[in-house]
């Protein structure tokens, strides 16, 4: 292992405020620099991601006055996968008077994150959640309300209050219309500049600053430049990296893993989230799986037969028949367990062959009880969407029968490291949302990535960005010639013809399922040492294979899909290896980091905090260097380290 990587110096987080937690956000947005409303106008800020997190931080910066460039590779800004999120945002409103406040959601999270979190960091967040409501709430977003006209709550997983709130099974997109308005407002009022079928492929750096970004223009092929005083990477996770996920077909790394190689550290690659509520695979044929909310655990409950191999139909097993595992190994939260949890345990029963449907690979999630306790109607106006969609996809009723759900990925907690500011170690990037590393620890609880996402945009950047704008110097004096702008356009227009020149016999698709066969192999839900090493050895056999034998089809001149995939699954190889290089160094389990080497007695994740209490953060060192580790100690003052339990 020694030779994989080697160690640099430990790194710390010198914005982040002392004193008691609740004064700590307060006194960090007093400390900072402000700018007048009249010199905020002479300044740039690109945006590159129009989901919830960018959508909102460039709305937000436009209305504050700055000058924003938006950037998506979508032909809407309103097509980022924010869209897909089902099930609801958390906060902490306590509505339902069931002991919920700040301190409870702080908690949660930093349990659920299997204490891999910063304590600032993640309080904020909960501070900051209330006001989120209010914002949407104030844009005309329809969250569910109850028979009174107030707003509705329900629970998610890892937690025992009713916090989150929704939309049915569509609270991102009713999110995203909002903050895509928000967007579209500045757009008019010409404070944003939105720049659609464009891809970021390289970021700028010029004297250690970030100030600037290269895109694509995916339908013409015209490479263009872009400067700013300060770049914002709101570019969404990794989990497309193992092929087959929830995420849409566009989703990529190449944004966060190009600023990587410019100089940003990377940090806990490995902590990819594996979602226990998906409809399983169903053949060779697919290129993504389909998400069902875990909203669904609050009315339905998981079962798989008791006898392994019950060739059965799941109606003609009796109750006492049956197996609710999530009840019986942890009867305090039931079905409600966190993700990691749900997803480990569904896996260990298909293991032992308990597992239905083809290949053995789902276990039920029946609705069942709560159709006959509340109706029919009320789970249609809970779920409806959900089950429609459910019942397209399989051909199976849902209303009449248990559905089939088996884990896959869906969310990456890992991202560039970011300070309190969410400033990244090169000085003007900033970066928001899924695409940092900074609130969820090893495993995020479900509805709180909507909370993140629109915290940062909202509320966060905007503080915060405005300190590094006010003591750093305008970029105005930037040309296009300068010789470093110069450079990175350059060695972009020479990656794409190199893709182009390779001229191979195997398509981008086919090397990308293989990586994500290899990294769900090793590198999923359960990872142990000597797979690692071999999956190490598997990427980079892969990798030179297709920098030699690739087809890229058309020219660069035109649209030219293929050449779009070819760049960002070339990207997904790098960050693969980084992520298996990271799982291999953390020798411990901790959340959705399940090493099978490091468990208790009873199967649960076992963590050494004497050893791995850090945040790991990678330095690319060259493509003939391996990556170098730097260190973020974890402190905890104000939560316990204890084992977790949701027994």
């Amino acid at each position: 292992m020694a030779d994989l990587f080697t160690v640099g110096g430990p790194i710390h987080d010198t914005k982040a405020p002392t004193g008691p937690l609740p004064d700590r956000w307060a006194a960090r947005r007093f400390e900072a620099k402000l700018i007048n409303p009249a010199n905020r106008r002479k300044l740039s800020v690109i945006v590159v991601g129009t989901g919830l997190a960018g959508a909102s931080a460039a709305a937000t910066l436009g209305e504050a006055g700055y000058q924003v460039k938006s950037f998506c590779y979508q032909d809407s800004a309103r097509r980022a996968h924010s869209i897909a999120a089902q099930g609801g945002i958390n906060a902490a409103k306590d509505y339902r008077n069931d002991g919920d406040s700040v301190r409870r959601l702080f908690y949660d999270t930093v349990k659920g994150g299997d204490y891999r979190s910063r304590e600032s960091n993640v309080y904020r967040l909960a501070e900051v959640s209330s006001a989120i409501i209010d914002q949407c709430v104030a844009q005309g977003v329809p969250f569910a309300r109850d028979y009174g006209g107030l707003l509705d709550t329900r629970s998610f997983g890892g937690v025992q209050v009713s916090r989150t709130f929704y939309a049915r099974g569509q609270t991102g997109q009713q999110l995203l219309l909002g903050a895509y308005q928000a967007l579209e407002r500045q757009a008019a009022a010409g404070t944003v500049e939105v720049n659609t079928r464009h891809e970021m492929l390289d970021l700028i750096v010029v004297d250690g600053r970030a100030v600037g970004v290269v895109v694509r223009d995916l339908v013409s092929g015209e490479l263009e430049t872009h400067l700013a005083d300060a770049v914002v990477l709101a570019s969404g996770g990794y989990g497309n990296a193992y092929y087959l996920s929830t995420n849409a077909m566009g989703c990529n790394t190449t944004a966060i893993w190009r600023a990587h190689r410019r100089g940003a550290l990377f940090a806990n690659p490995s902590f990819t989230q594996i979602h226990p509520t998906c409809i399983p695979v169903s053949g060779e044929h697919q290129s993504k799986l389909t998400l069902m909310s875990e909203s669904l655990r609050n009315d339905g409950r998981i079962w798989v037969p008791a006898t392994a191999g019950d060739p059965r139909p799941p109606q003609d097993i009796p109750e006492v028949e049956r197996d609710y595992y999530l009840e019986r190994a942890y009867p305090a939260f039931g079905n409600l367990v966190p993700r990691d949890v749900a997803s480990r345990a569904a896996k260990n029963q298909c293991d032992a062959g308990r597992g239905v449907g083809p290949g053995g690979r789902g276990v039920y999630l029946d609705l069942s009880d709560a159709i006959a306790r509340l109706g029919r109607a009320t789970i249609e106006e809970k779920y409806g969407n959900l089950l429609d969609m459910y019942q397209k996809i399989t051909d199976e009723d849902p209303y009449a029968g248990p559905m089939r759900i088996y884990p896959a990925v869906h969310y990456t907690m890992g991202g560039l490291w970011v300070d309190y500011d969410l400033e990244s170690s090169i000085p003007g990037l900033f970066v928001i949302g899924e695409a940092n590393f900074s609130d969820h620890g090893a495993n995020r609880l479900g509805a709180s990535a909507l909370m993140q996402g629109l915290a940062d945009g909202y509320f966060i950047l905007p503080n915060t960005i405005g300190d590094y704008l006010a003591k750093s110097r305008p970029s105005d004096v930037l040309q296009e010639s300068h010789p470093e702008v110069a450079a990175t356009v350059e060695a972009v227009r020479e990656r794409l013809a190199f893709l182009l020149a390779i001229a191979g016999e195997r398509t981008v698709d086919s090397f990308h399922k293989e990586l994500g066969t290899i990294l769900w192999e090793y590198c999923g839900m359960e990872r142990n040492a000597d797979g690692l090493v071999h999956a190490v050895g598997l990427i980079r056999a892969l990798q030179a294979e297709f920098w030699s034998n690739l087809k890229v089809t058309g020219v660069n001149e035109e649209l030219n899909q293929t050449l779009e995939r070819a760049g960002r699954v070339a990207d997904f190889f790098g960050l693969a290896e980084l992520m298996c290089i990271d799982a291999l160094h953390r020798e411990e389990s901790c959340g959705s980091h399940f090493r099978t080497e490091s468990q208790t007695g009873d199967g649960e994740a076992l963590r050494d905090d004497a050893g791995f209490a850090y945040v790991a953060a990678w330095e690319f060192d060259g493509d003939d260097a391996p990556p170098r580790l730097h260190k973020e100690q974890l402190e905890y003052h104000f939560v316990a380290l204890t084992q977790r339990s949701y027994k």
